[in-house]
């Protein structure tokens, strides 16, 4: 079991984090910043589950500047940003992925009492990596493909391209610290998803994934596999 203070911690943590996330579909979707790529609108929301005001942050600098009222306030034109803000808001696209991703993945395993090798944990390795590229890839897809002008066909495959490597790197620090989670921290009595203070640990876990991913995305821009946001 966590500590007491572990617990609190973790309901703060994550009331504030579903707060960013609700503020920010407000902003976008009733104040009227829409975002210019409309895949964003789900991706900055879903960076403030795990990120939380440091996402609100990230949002309010570079997010509502690829708005078309954005655009209007600079004389028509989008504003610019510096590369290394580029690549961090790249990030973001994997992140999302890999966010949903693992949710779905953690809630689904703990609740049929999958397991592999006798450990749930690699069962979670597994189907969260699994479910995190599929998603990895539409975010990246409706990243790619508009700006582009693919077709479905090689906008799926150029998606595939940019979010595998990408993706992989954000689930090597994730990973990580999950295998810390289980058999450092909690060796004897493993959190599971029906404790608040697991997903605020599984949120740390993305920040990790976030840090070990920018890199990749760093190299994958530089080289023009991934488009710079």
């Amino acid at each position: 079991m966590a500590p007491a203070w572990l617990t609190v911690l973790s309901w703060a943590a994550l009331t504030v984090a579903f707060l960013c996330a609700a503020w920010i579909v407000y902003d976008a979707r009733v104040a009227g910043w829409r975002q210019r790529m409309a895949v964003m609108e789900w991706v900055w929301p879903v960076t403030a589950l795990y990120a939380g005001p440091l996402a609100v942050w990230a949002y309010l600098r570079w997010g509502r500047a690829s708005t078309a009222r954005a655009a209007e306030a600079n004389g028509g034109k989008m504003p610019g940003k510096p590369f290394w803000a580029s690549v961090a808001v790249g990030v973001t696209h994997c992140g999302a992925g890999c966010t949903l991703g693992d949710i779905i993945a953690e809630t689904g395993v703990f609740l049929l009492g999958w397991e592999l090798f006798g450990e749930h944990l690699y069962a979670e390795f597994f189907w969260s990596y699994v479910l995190a590229l599929a998603l990895g890839v539409v975010f990246q897809y409706f990243a790619i493909a508009p700006m582009r002008d693919l077709g479905v066909a090689e906008g799926l495959w150029e998606a595939l391209k940019a979010d595998v490597l990408s993706l992989t790197a954000f689930e090597v620090g994730l990973f990580g610290w999950m295998a810390v989670m289980r058999f450092a921290l909690f060796p004897a009595d493993p959190l599971r998803p029906d404790s608040a203070a697991f997903w605020f640990l599984m949120a740390v876990g993305m920040c990790i994934g976030y840090l070990t991913s920018y890199p990749m995305n760093w190299w994958l821009i530089r080289r023009g596999v991934k488009e710079a946001m």
